[in-house]
């Protein structure tokens, strides 16, 4: 039996010795390089492709199935002068016994120098198409072929589902190798260049270090990446499972989206695919970009359908201005240069490759909190959805400070109005003083027409506080819808010191010249609070109800004002007029009447009210008031006038009436009789709006009459006494008429 065993085991050494005998001989005896020649023909007609083999073919045979190939190029066999690929050298080998077991036992593969070179024409049409497929037959010019019987069908065999082959390969490495992608219908170019990849030992199941780094290109827009990529692989294809573990992707990219800048980019994670649940994620996500950091998860599926995100974000406290600054992002100018300096979020996410939503939002940003959703519904149309709740927003910080332009209109006008108020005075004896000719509006543009044009929004935001133009608005809520250019303000409101506001708009940017046109109400509110916000001193205090209806047309505050038409009507209660004694003005007409002069000085500098109101029509600026009127204890004011909204100036007429306080004036020139009861004493307002009622000066005019009258009553109350019952009626009332002409 050992005999045996021996003999079998000789034999089988005899075979073995014959195999490797018969491998020695073949890789001497016989050179590839000799078929050259047929290696490319089957190319050419089993697959379309012209393969050019300018270097040897290096080969082995046993027990390692060896192959090396050197300067070598492929093309399509349409295109045989235009290649769309070329190596250096490509070095591979396999063990030829495990192949008979469907086993890929392989040693290390080297690429050297690939350059892949693909391009689609102006029709679409790739240059690696053809690739693959045979090569049409010839067409035959001899007698057509016999028709030969169809073969009848046949019970189709029991097929057993393949095994998939074994891999087990000790590396792969590719040095230097390059992609060129280029597209002539759109002009668009894409490139990587110094591809660089190493793998550990490839074995289904099992951790594969491996290791990737390039540079990226593209020409619209110019940009350039610096990118590697580092993780462990590990992949089971009968379970269609690919993880990467451990991965770090890190880099730098820089180009004409960033102005010259350069942003620092990583991200960490744990990457799962699973193509038989059709799912894929990233846990354990960590990111970076230069100083912005973040944690999340994310989960895509339905792959093979319309992928669906979901996932969660959240980015720490990071300096916003700094980051865009860093990416080339130019921020408008804001009236805080510290504006944006802090934020952070957290939100889940989803997302389709169309959208992408921020749910269960918590942002913060400076000293405002946000909770609720922001969406991009469609990236191609831009089209931004907001639905988000705050505790307080001060807008002013955001908003771009004063043009120099706008500071020097505003300086032109206050130098103006200062050297006016100097001159008024504050007893009304001065002249009247000069209507303002300065413009108090800048011609600067506000609106980002452009950008508005493109605009698609539905936005809906409410906030405990809102500063905005100085203003300090409670529990503001806003809803707005913009798309094509049409944005429309559906509903605003508000609480201001403790009355309340609404408004609605619309602003149409269709057109070379923006539309704009608003309805706006306001109940109860001081209205020396809103002056005061404008840096200004208010001439007059009191609760002030309103509703307005106004268009208007152009980009600047200047264009706003003089092409401002519409209506107002307004109310002011329990209101003062600042520094403006009106029993003084009156008390100066009546002396004026008597003949006397004021000996005293007034007993207060203000005038207060129960009642204030009117209407106002606005034409191209100029907003008339034909019906104001007001309830002061003791007086009826009546008048009618225009506000010039375009240099803040106002000319009114101005008539007082006595009514039944005839109590003693302060001031014995000035004493009430009878007489003055009733009658109209007429006032002429003009000049800066500021100056309110310290602008009016008694109409000399108006006196005349007044002084006619009186004195054509006192000459008929004589004639009274006089003629007595002697003379006829008629006679008596044509004298009278005759003195009061």
């Amino acid at each position: 039996m050992k005999a045996f065993g021996k003999i079998l085991g000789l034999f089988f050494l005899g075979l073995l010795l014959i195999v490797v005998a018969l491998g020695f001989a073949l890789t001497h005896l016989f050179d590839p390089n000799d078929y050259k020649d047929e290696i490319r023909q089957i190319a050419r007609d089993k697959a379309n492709l012209e393969l050019a083999l300018n270097g040897d073919i290096g080969w082995s045979l046993f027990p390692w199935l060896g192959l090396e190939l050197h300067q070598t190029t492929l093309a399509s066999a349409a295109t045989p002068d235009k290649p769309f690929a070329d190596l250096q050298m490509i070095g591979l080998s396999v063990r030829v016994l495990p192949l008979l077991r469907k086993e890929v036992q392989m040693s290390d593969i080297r690429i050297e120098g690939l350059n892949l070179t693909l391009s689609r024409d102006e029709k679409g049409r790739g240059n690696w198409e053809d690739i693959g497929r045979p090569a049409q037959a010839s067409a035959t010019t001899g007698k057509p072929a016999e028709t030969q019987p169809a073969p009848q069908p046949t019970e189709p065999a029991e097929e057993k589902p393949a095994q998939p082959i074994k891999l087990d390969i000790d590396s792969l490495t590719v040095n230097n190798a390059r992609i060129d992608y280029q597209d002539a219908k759109t002009g668009q170019q894409f490139s990587a260049e110094g591809i660089e990849l190493t793998t550990g030992a490839i074995r289904e199941g099992s951790s594969i270090p491996l290791k990737l780094s390039a540079f990226f290109g593209t020409n619209q827009p110019v940009i350039r990446a610096r990118t590697e990529l580092q993780g462990d692989l590990r992949f089971d294809r009968a379970l269609k499972r690919y993880q990467l573990e451990n991965a770090k992707l890190s880099g730098e990219v820089s180009g004409e989206p960033l102005q010259g800048k350069t942003l620092t980019f990583g991200a960490q994670g744990e990457l799962l695919a699973d193509l038989a649940a059709q799912i894929a994620e990233w846990n354990s996500l960590k990111l970076s970009a230069n100083q912005l950091l973040g944690l999340g998860e994310l989960k895509v599926r339905d792959l093979d359908k319309e992928p669906k995100l979901t996932g969660g974000l959240s980015i720490a406290q990071f300096n916003l201005r700094e980051f865009l600054e860093g990416i080339g992002q130019t921020l408008p100018p804001m009236a805080d240069g510290n504006a944006l300096g802090k934020a952070e979020l957290v939100a889940r996410l989803n997302g389709t490759p169309t959208s992408l939503a921020l749910e269960e939002l918590n942002l913060k940003l400076d000293d405002s909190s946000f909770t609720g959703r922001i969406a991009i519904a469609d990236f191609a149309k831009q089209a931004l959805r907001i639905q988000l709740k705050g505790d307080r927003l001060d807008l002013d910080r955001y908003l771009p400070p004063k043009s120099k332009e706008a500071e020097g209109t505003s300086a032109a006008r206050k130098t103006e109005v200062k050297e006016t108020v100097a001159s008024a005075g504050q007893s009304g004896t001065t002249p009247l003083p000069k209507a303002p000719t300065q413009q108090a509006w800048s011609e600067e543009p506000v609106l980002p027409l452009e950008q508005l044009r493109k605009l698609d929004i539905e936005a809906t935001l409410s906030l405990a506080q809102l500063t905005l133009n100085k203003l300090p608005i409670e529990n503001a809520t806003l809803k707005t819808k913009g798309k094509g250019g049409l944005l429309n303000l559906e509903d605003m409101r508000g609480n201001l010191y403790n009355g309340t506001f609404e408004a609605k708009g619309q602003l149409d940017v269709r057109q070379q010249v923006p539309q704009l046109s608003a309805q706006k109400r306001v109940a109860r509110i001081p209205v020396e609070k809103l002056i005061q916000a404008q840096g200004e001193k208010p001439p007059v205090k009191g609760l002030l109800d309103m509703t307005a209806d106004i268009k208007t047309s152009g980009n600047s505050q200047k264009a706003w004002v003089d092409t401002l038409n519409g209506n107002a009507n307004f109310v002011l209660n329990d209101g003062v007029l600042v520094d403006a004694n009106l029993e003084q003005q009156l008390c100066q007409g009546i002396a004026t009447l008597n003949r006397k002069s004021l000996s005293g000085e007034p007993r207060g500098k203000d005038t207060p009210f129960e009642e204030l109101k009117g209407n106002l029509v606005f034409r191209n600026g100029v907003a008339n008031n034909p019906d104001l009127k007001a309830r002061i204890p003791g007086l009826t004011v009546n008048g009618n006038g225009d506000v010039d909204l375009r240099v803040l100036g106002m000319d009114y007429r101005v008539g007082i009436v006595i009514e039944g306080d005839k109590s003693a004036m302060p001031d014995p020139a000035c004493q009430v009789n009878e007489r003055y009861v009733g009658l109209e004493w007429p006032l002429h307002c003009r000049g800066p709006l500021e100056l309110g009622a310290k602008a009016c000066r008694l109409d000399k005019d108006g006196m005349g009459k007044i002084a006619a009258k009186l004195a054509g009553d006192k000459i008929s109350e004589k004639l009274e006494e006089k003629l007595g019952d002697k003379v006829s009626p008629e006679l008596k009332d044509a004298l009278k008429g005759l003195f009061k002409r």
